[in-house]
């Protein structure tokens, strides 16, 4: 048997075998995140050697790429304005403050520790490392004891962060000599991944979404096809910005805004479309393959990386968690009304995921001196992100549940800010979860 057939033989079986105790798994710490990568430890070099990122390089960005667009594509339809405005304070907060200050941290932490580092690849470190992936700490952050503000503001922030980070980390791999990006230089790099695949990227939404539309008010369209279309939408968005040498991740996170706006403003006939429902079988599908990449995470980065692993690496990923996260977002939160533990709660869980992986991927595939080093320093916070973060979701979740039932019957009618309401999701009011209730996101 080929080496290529193990390595598929390795990944169905765990999918199937994941999928079979899926729900079992659900009440436990052990979450799909954990699961995944774990297995992809022990299949790659550092255990079993199935698989490798020098046999596998193009298959393995391929597979990371297409998860990565899916989740964005899918993540961005989800997103409406009153999710920002009304109870909407705590995603701003995380977003407009907490986000630029994870990167300065997560840049000024590397710096003492990472000295082989220039100052641009420091600035990448923060930047591939201060997103954020719901489905590590899903237990939390769907846990019905934790109150609906902060359910719903951790979910909001972790599927509009990744998307914003992009623009950091294509100025900052601009400016790292050797790199793809710096070939068009930081002003070439601005015009065309940030402004040229944003234009394009709604274009292509808002052109899907009215095509769409017309074809639904005439009836042409079958619900299963109805269902895959949103793929193709996805996919020529982030084409589109391939070939004018922008960003397709970029692309695909515009589009999805403006095909779930576009959506939401029609109705047919009686009855308005539900972006959720279209998304649907795109969402299940980028889950299916953002699990997947987790598990090729674990065999070409994670496993790699423990086998050289240096106690500066170490010291930065278990600092990374503490540091880079909760000190931003308590300094994000000043003001909110939020109590001491709704802040940590938040500031624990930010875990690091997909998004990570991608970029981490992406540095590596430059081949630049400092590339080994920050793939191996993103791997390992990402994989210590999500074993603690991962195994601690249930636990704390139903520690702070009862606090916050505490908490309110002490207020009495005086209420607490956490207790502030919030929009449902459309998803809440159709089928009845949410992106990050499904598996894997």
């Amino acid at each position: 048997m080929s080496d290529g057939a193990w390595a598929g033989l390795a990944v169905a079986g765990v999918t199937a075998a994941y999928a079979l105790g899926s729900r079992r798994l659900s009440a436990t710490p052990v979450t799909a995140a954990i699961v995944f990568t774990g297995s992809g430890v022990l299949i790659g070099p550092a255990v079993l050697d199935v698989i490798d990122i020098e046999h596998y390089a193009a298959p393995v960005t391929a597979l990371v790429e297409a998860a990565l667009t899916l989740v964005l594509f899918t993540d961005a339809m989800a997103v409406r304005r009153r999710d920002l405005v009304t109870g909407g304070f705590l995603p701003v907060r995380l977003l407009v403050v907490g986000l630029p200050l994870y990167i300065a941290a997560g840049w000024l932490l590397a710096w003492p520790l990472l000295p082989a580092l220039t100052v641009w690849e420091l600035a990448l470190v923060g930047a591939i490392l201060a997103p954020t992936d719901a489905a590590v700490g899903r237990t939390a952050i769907s846990h019905p004891a934790v109150p609906p503000l902060v359910r719903h503001g951790l979910n909001a922030e972790s599927g509009l962060n990744d998307g914003l980070v992009l623009p950091f980390f294509v100025v900052f791999a601009a400016a790292v000599p050797g790199t793809s990006y710096a070939q068009e230089g930081i002003a070439g790099t601005f015009w065309r991944s940030l402004l040229l695949s944003t234009a394009l990227g709604l274009l292509a939404g808002g052109i899907g979404a009215r095509l769409l539309r017309a074809a639904r008010a005439r009836g042409w369209v079958a619900r299963q096809w109805g269902q895959v279309y949103p793929l193709g939408v996805a996919v020529a968005a982030y084409e589109s910005a391939v070939l004018t040498h922008g960003s397709g991740f970029i692309a695909a996170w515009a589009a999805g805004f403006a095909f779930g706006h576009g959506l939401r403003r029609q109705r047919t006939g009686a009855t308005p479309e539900r972006p959720d429902h279209t998304a649907e079988f795109a969402e299940n599908l980028g889950a299916l393959l953002a699990s997947i990449s987790l598990m090729v995470f674990g065999a070409v980065l994670l496993g790699p990386a423990l086998q050289h692993l240096t106690w500066e690496i170490a010291l930065y990923a278990a600092l990374s968690l503490p540091v880079v996260r909760m000190l931003p977002v308590a300094v994000a939160l000043l003001g909110s009304g939020l109590r001491m533990p709704t802040v940590v709660f938040i500031g624990w869980f930010g875990p690091r995921g997909l998004a990570s992986v991608v970029l981490a991927l992406l540095v590596v595939e430059e081949q630049v001196p400092g590339a080994q080093t920050l793939g191996r320093v993103a791997a390992v916070t990402v994989g210590l992100s999500i074993l603690l973060q991962g195994v601690t979701a249930l636990a704390l979740a139903e520690r702070y549940g009862r606090w916050y039932a505490r908490a309110s019957a002490a207020a009495g009618g005086r209420g607490l800010r956490e207790g502030a309401s919030v929009p449902e999701s459309p998803a809440s009011e159709g089928a009845g979860v949410t992106a990050s209730d499904r598996p894997g996101r």
